[in-house]
């Protein structure tokens, strides 16, 4: 499954509605809404969950993936030393990285690109990405019909 950043993961562009996630991946496993009333769909075999955004029309803002066929730039991300993702990420001219720890978790936050890595044991076990916010401070949707 190919990132592509500031625009989505494989097939999943932000800015999609369910309908338009439905026609290529079919019914999620699970859909429910979360405390602020956005949907959320979970494949389970793709190992990603989707958000949809309430307050933008239920559009797709937000994708966390744990697939382990998951490649940035080419490179594989999930189940690899951080260290190592970093490298491959500054290659492409991304380097700046906001660090914060939970527990034996620490998240490795991109604001340009809007990603995050989360990593457990020095490993990436979980990748992170939203829909890039614009200068007029509104969603920058790639989807279009």
């Amino acid at each position: 499954m190919k990132i592509n950043p500031k625009n989505g993961i494989d097939k999943l562009i932000f800015g999609m509605k369910q309908n338009d996630v439905i026609a290529v991946y079919g019914k999620p496993n699970k859909n429910y809404k979360d405390e602020d009333e956005n949907v959320i769909f979970v494949y389970n075999e793709l190992k990603i969950r989707l958000t949809f955004y309430e307050e933008e029309d239920l559009k797709l803002g937000y994708l966390v993936a744990s697939n382990p066929s998951l490649e940035l730039f080419g490179n594989k991300v999930i189940n690899r030393k951080i260290s190592d993702v970093k490298k491959d990420l500054a290659q492409k001219g991304i380097t700046k990285f906001t660090q914060e720890e939970f527990d034996t978790f620490e998240n490795y936050f991109n604001e340009e690109n809007w990603i995050i890595l989360q990593t457990e044991f020095d490993e990436v076990v979980k990748f992170e990405i939203g829909a890039i916010i614009n200068d007029k401070d509104e969603f920058d949707w790639k989807f279009k019909k």
